[in-house]
């Protein structure tokens, strides 16, 4: 077991929604890990393979199988299992998908949030809640500088408009009804463009190239010079356990948004990070197919997670190369097993990458990670 966090979580019971999903799955996996009773409420795994599949993530958690949709589903699930504090991925979480469908986009991140946050006013046992949402929520001015919290909420495409509207709800319940007892302590979380090992999205540059890779084809690229504030999903995840962890041993004082970044303060192309990934991998080329009339996604993003670094004393443990390494380490393992599949098992790999990056954490002295208090610096210098 990690005890990580000050040992918030262990006995406690957990509510992850979208627990199926690449984030959910490894968010899973690490807070059975911190000693915590996970319940997911979730459609199936909306890839096959998942990582949720593949790392057996079923064994750690009581699934209930549910839309965010259904809000009698979901309050009657909060009633049988009453838990201290939940964690919502759940969404439609492609951004060429809510071109295709943008009412289910607008349904799942908006109205589904929606569901989430008023079935919890009506359920006393929570304490708290992070709502995931994303770094395109913000409405887009291709600003060389990161968006910050205060920074206008909005969007073009169905994607990020359907998050600016999540995070709207989120403070309108948070003003309206935070004077009220029992109120839990709700805050939402905005990482940046998240990799790692078990991620299988369509549409998304990293799974792309990881089957590419694997399938010994050339990675195609539709924006090769599109930047965006790359983060390992253990990075982001850290963040979110961190955050929870405030809101329950500190309470409302925590109850905002809150951005988390990478490392980098230089902007990361999507050619670097592919560029990269081939070199890891160790053989493999790719293709500009900018021209191929594919809807545009906003040019430049960055995150500034200052706010992070102050308030909750946290830092990415993993740089860009880390990231990628990590993620590409990862998926050599889940080639090797998906030709030879008694050769390895996924879930002791997932396991391994989980137990790794909480050693490199204590050796980069994150504030989460540590079971004394030592004078830190916001953010360590990595080497």
């Amino acid at each position: 077991m990690i005890n990580d966090f000050g040992g918030t979580f262990e006995g406690k019971t957990v509510l992850v929604t979208g627990h199926t999903g690449f984030k959910g799955s490894w968010l899973s996996l690490w807070l059975k890990e911190l000693g915590a009773t996970v319940i997911g409420y979730s459609l199936p795994a909306p890839t096959t393979p998942s990582h949720f599949s593949v790392s057996r993530i079923q064994a750690d958690v009581i699934s209930v199988n549910g839309d965010i949709r259904d809000y009698t589903l979901f309050k009657t699930t909060l009633d049988r299992y009453q838990p201290e504090i939940i964690f919502h991925l759940a969404a439609q979480p492609i951004v060429l998908q809510s071109f295709n469908s943008p009412k289910d986009t607008f349904d799942i991140n908006a109205g589904g949030t929606v569901n989430i946050l008023e079935a919890a006013r009506h359920c006393p046992s929570i304490k708290a809640m992070v709502m995931v949402t994303s770094d395109k929520c913000y409405q887009n001015q291709e600003w060389i500088w990161g968006y910050r919290e205060s920074d206008l909420l909005g969007g073009s495409d169905p994607y990020s408009a359907s998050k600016g509207m999540a995070e709207m709800a989120i403070a309108a319940y948070r003003a309206s009804y935070s004077s009220s007892s029992p109120f839990p302590a709700i805050a939402s979380a905005r990482a940046g463009n998240v990799i790692g090992g078990g991620d299988f999205s369509e549409s998304r540059i990293v799974p792309d190239c990881m089957r590419a890779l694997m399938d010994k084809q050339p990675v195609r690229l539709r924006n090769p010079n599109s930047t965006r504030p790359w983060l390992h999903v253990l990075d982001a995840l850290s963040g979110y356990l961190n955050l929870a962890a405030h809101l329950i041993n500190k309470g409302m004082a925590f109850a905002s948004a809150w951005n988390f970044g990478p490392l980098e303060h230089q902007a990361i192309s999507v050619q670097t990070l592919i560029e990269k990934g081939i070199s890891f991998w160790g053989e493999g080329d790719w293709l500009d197919i900018s021209n191929a009339g594919i809807k545009q996604e906003m040019n430049l993003l960055r995150l500034n997670w200052d706010k992070a670094a102050a308030g909750l004393e946290w830092c990415p443990t993993y740089n860009c190369s880390e990231a990628i390494q990590q993620t590409v380490e990862w998926f050599k393992c889940y080639d090797l097993y998906r030709r030879v599949p008694c050769s390895l098992d996924m879930h002791e790999v997932s396991l391994k990458h989980l137990y790794a990056y909480t050693a490199h954490a204590k050796r980069r002295l994150q504030a989460w990670s540590l079971t004394e208090k030592v004078e830190l610096d916001p953010c360590p210098q990595l080497g």
